[in-house]
This record gives C-alpha cells, structure tokens and sequence, in this order.
C-alpha cells in the first residue's frame, strides 16, 4: 500500500510538472509574438516615415520642374516662415548647397554655404558660426544659425511681402549689388517691403532674395540673400 501511494504521488508531481512547464512555454511563446509583432509595427511606421518623406521630395520636384520661378520661391518662402528646415532642404541644390548672405553684396568667400543634409541640424544647434560682418561697426556676426536666420532671414513676414520683384532689384541702399556677379546664370525672386515706421520715410525697408540655379531643367536654390538699408 505504501509503495502505490508513492507511485501516485511520483506520477502526479510528473504530470503537474509537465503541465507547468507546457504553461510555462505557452507564456514564453506569446512573450515572443508580442516582441514580433511590436518589431513589425515599428518597422512599419518607419516605412510609412520614409515614403512620406519620399513623397514630399517627389512633390517638391514635380513642383520645381513643372511649375514657375516663382511658384518655387513662394514655397521655398513658406518653407522659411515655417522654420521647416527639412522641407527646404528639398529645395536646395545637392551639390552647391545655399549660401546665406546677411547683406545685398554677396561675398562668395566668406558668406556661409550649407548642404542639404546640414539644414534639419542647424535650427536646433548650439553651435556659433561667424556670418560676416554687421554693416557699420564691421563687427562678426557670430550667431547660432537659429539666431542668424531670426536677425538676417525672416525677420519679417517675407511669405507675405508688399512687393515681389522677379529677378528685378526692388530694395535698394548704399550697398553694392552684386547679385548677378556672385550667382552668374541664375535667377532670383525678391520678397520686399517698402517700410514700416512713417518716421523713417522707408529706410526701414526690408528685402530677402532667392537665388536659383537650374540642373538638369530643375530650379535649385542656391543663395538667400537678405537686404536692408545700410549706411
């Protein structure tokens, strides 16, 4: 009697054993199930990222190859008001890069050159470059691109400008244009307004320039020139 109350008790522990372990693995298989299916769903999203992304460029292409001059500055120009530094970089040539020029004389030595691939980075960073010198004192302009872009790109609503010159000079000071030297084979849109104090009868102007090269048929930006009355 003692003997089969001990093979009872051993097949028992041996069947509870089984079914804890069949348990334990069930467990273990859903645990790897979610893991896959959280992997595919990420990777999902990623490919949904990419052919927004895809699709963006595609339309900023469409739009540079079959639209107007300024049918591309407009969007370059609202591409600015958004700060949205990935959409213009769509924009901008792939090889050249833009060139930004706080002043209407373009320095082609110095004024500051960026990539496409640098411009997402730059509204966020840190860092301080040198971008010429402010007019008067002669003093660098060392500034943080955020800094920069808010002093000497869009510091007014140039999305919305009182004037638009189509590769005509509206806003004119003391400087010494050069545009068509420094970008020679370009074109450019001018974002212009007349003033804004009565009390400085327009020497409060304010101009921003987009200067496009074509390659391969394509209008590419390749400088953003700001202006302002200077002494």
């Amino acid at each position: 009697m003692k003997r089969i109350t001990m093979l009872l008790t051993a097949a028992l522990a041996f069947l509870f054993s089984g079914c804890t372990s069949s348990h334990t693995d069930y467990e273990g298989q859903i645990r790897d199930l979610k893991q896959q299916i959280q992997k595919q769903t990420q990777a999902i999203d990623d490919l949904k990222q990419q052919n927004e992304k895809l699709t963006e460029k595609a339309a900023a292409s469409d739009d540079r190859v079959e639209g107007n001059l300024l049918q591309i500055a407009l969007a370059v120009a609202q591409a600015l008001k958004e700060k949205n530094m990935e959409q213009l970089s769509l924009y901008v040539d792939s090889e050249k890069g833009v060139r930004f020029s706080p002043y209407g004389h373009v320095n082609v030595k110095t004024d500051l050159v960026f990539t496409p691939k640098q411009l997402p980075s730059l509204m966020e960073s840190g860092q301080t470059y040198q971008f010429g010198e402010f007019d008067g004192s002669g003093e660098p302009i060392k500034m943080t691109f955020g800094q920069y872009f808010d002093r000497f790109v869009y510091d007014v609503d140039f999305a919305n400008p009182q004037l638009i010159g189509n590769n005509v000079i509206v806003g004119k000071g003391n400087t010494l244009q050069n545009i068509q030297e420094a970008y020679p084979n370009s074109a450019f849109v001018e974002f212009h307004f007349t003033g804004f104090d009565q009390q400085y009868d327009g020497m409060d102007w304010r101009s921003l320039r987009l200067v496009f090269e074509q390659r391969s048929g394509v209008w590419c930006l390749v400088g953003i020139v700001h202006d302002q009355w200077t002494a």
